[in-house]
């Protein structure tokens, strides 16, 4: 226990050692999340229908919407929970947890009765092709009725983040992976329930990952206590709402952005409707390393700030910035060249497969581009920065992004090589904020490097 608590305190020892150690198992568990999602795809792509693809990745769009809201939300929690592990203030914690429990749940019912009476005018106005537009609305229905397994999965390993504890969110999630894997291989493949099945492998995989986290957690030895009277309406929620929101608010504008872009794309045809699907989940894998980078950075960078350590700050984030580099390099290359090959891998229609490496050629910059992005992103986020995370993020959605994509979408003979182009010209604009904006705490001395790193 002691060398585990060693390894989770990260205001000493080698910074890129820790700071790969902690990252490690959080990419895996990002994976492991990114297949679970893909899976649904992929073996609807193969033992369903060309609508039922499009039907989940519409569908998808929609749940990634809420879902990610109460996702970045939680990053608050995270924040919080390293702020207070660094200043030895582990007395808050319990309250903290505690008053996060009431309010996810709470939010996670909301979600669900709104994405349950609204799927119908959800999926018209997403544009869904006419084959596909049923399909959506029982899968947005579906995953609503089980929302608040969905919120509280990303919750609990918010928790274990911001507790330095990273490998148990990788079990939790292998969990979720192998019972989703198994629910749709009976109900889609084995039952032909196509979209349906799909969505009641998601929900129950989520459940049993939820209940599961649940006893393991109770079982640890964790540093802190927690009591019944810490599950009341607190001020932790105020203070974990205010570094969340921000986050929260710009995941909503940038999904919309998304749910914008897969409007555009439905109206280019069923085709290009499909095709985007399948390019979006192999884009998914590919933001993997960004995403991680920019979990464990902000962990790694609030317990620095929390003990006045600056310089370690740093240092992280210069080391997450070149080893993001490194790898998404040759990712970029693989998805620019061979993005066909990793599409077939989701569906075995002909001109799916040609729209997805359409998209992945235009997008394949973006794979080394949004991890300079994130390393920002999670070393603002440790500052309580939020809102300039959120003003940068709207900023390159709305100004760049999206514009961009709609008038590449609606050019005569249009097709998703332009569509992708617009993802990594408007991240190029983000590393410029994010530069200017470092730049500028430095000079007002909001953050002071006592040493050369």
């Amino acid at each position: 226990m002691a060398k585990e608590t060693a390894n989770q305190d990260f205001t000493t020892g080698s910074i890129p050692v820790k700071m790969v150690r902690f990252m490690l198992p959080i990419l895996g568990a990002l994976i492991l999340q990114a297949m679970y999602s893909a899976v649904d795809l992929m073996i609807v792509g193969h033992f369903g229908t060309t609508a039922g693809i499009s039907g989940i990745a519409t569908g998808s769009n929609v749940m990634n919407l809420f879902t990610f809201f109460t996702a970045n939300l939680s990053v608050g929690v995270t924040v919080l929970l390293g702020r207070y592990l660094g200043e030895h203030r582990e007395d808050k914690i319990g309250r903290l947890i505690g008053g996060s429990v009431l309010f996810f749940a709470g939010l996670s019912i909301l979600f669900s009765v709104i994405m349950f009476v609204f799927a119908r005018p959800i999926a018209m106005l997403m544009q869904a092709p006419e084959e596909a537009v049923e399909l959506t609305i029982q899968y947005i229905r579906i995953c609503a009725v089980g929302f608040i397994f969905v919120v509280f999965y990303n919750f609990i390993s918010s928790i274990m983040r911001g507790l330095g504890n990273s490998k148990l969110p990788l079990i939790f999630v292998g969990i979720a992976c192998v019972v989703n894997i198994v629910g749709d291989l009976i109900l889609v493949a084995g039952f032909k329930m196509n979209v349906q099945g799909a969505a009641i492998a998601t929900i129950f995989a989520q459940a049993v990952s939820v209940i599961l986290s649940v006893i393991i957690i109770m079982r640890q030895n964790l540093p802190f206590k927690i009591t019944r009277k810490d599950f009341c309406i607190n001020k932790q929620i105020g203070l974990f709402f205010m570094i969340g929101l921000p986050l929260g608010f710009q995941e909503i504008l940038t999904n919309g952005t998304f749910l914008a872009l897969c409007a555009f794309v439905n109206h280019m045809g069923l085709d290009c409707s499909s095709g985007y699907g399948v390019a979006q989940k192999v884009q998914a894998f590919v933001m993997l390393i960004p995403v991680a980078i920019m979990q464990s950075l902000a962990s790694f960078v609030a317990q620095n700030v929390g003990a006045n350590k600056e310089d370690r700050g740093l240092s992280a984030l210069r080391w997450s910035m070149g080893i993001g580099v490194l790898v998404g390099l040759f990712v970029s290359v693989a998805i620019f060249f061979r993005g066909d090959l990793v599409a077939a891998i989701f569906s075995d229609d002909e001109a799916v497969i040609l729209r997805a490496a359409e998209f992945m050629k235009g997008f394949a910059p973006e794979a080394f581009l949004t991890s300079v992005l994130f390393s920002f992103m999670g070393y603002f986020n440790a500052h309580s920065k939020s809102l300039f995370v959120m003003i940068m993020g709207i900023s390159q959605s709305l100004l760049v992004r999206l514009p961009m994509s709609y008038y590449m979408s609606m050019r005569p003979n249009a097709n998703l090589i332009g569509v992708g182009i617009a993802a990594p010209t408007a991240t190029v604009f983000g590393i410029l904020m994010g530069l200017v904006y470092y730049l500028y705490l430095r000079k007002k001395k909001v953050i002071v490097i006592n040493k050369e790193v």
